[in-house]
């Protein structure tokens, strides 16, 4: 079964104190969620259209566990924190397998 992946590109942030409580109250429902994170925060070279900001890169066991964790109430409350803080792109994905 392919693994699904959450990917966050940032744009901008503009709360840093809003984007803390939002890692907070995410890490534990991307936890909650089965979520392992591969990538959160590091160096980025960016080419192309792309802004070297801030990207986060989750797995999941599946697809469908990746959707789950997305739609759970906690992961919901993380975004409700997290409103009006950052302009990112976020993206569910569906790997190889």
């Amino acid at each position: 079964m392919a693994k699904g992946y959450w990917v966050s590109c940032y744009r901008t942030v503009f709360d840093p104190e809003k984007l803390a409580a939002y890692n907070t109250l995410a890490g534990a429902a991307v936890r909650a969620g089965g979520g392992k994170p591969l990538a959160r925060g590091g160096r980025v070279i960016a080419h192309d259209a792309g802004i070297a900001e801030r990207t986060v890169v989750i797995e999941f066991d599946s697809f469908a566990h990746a959707v789950a964790a997305y739609e759970s109430a906690a992961y919901q409350e993380a975004l409700e924190v997290l409103s009006g803080a950052v302009d990112r792109d976020f993206r569910i994905v569906e790997g190889v397998d």
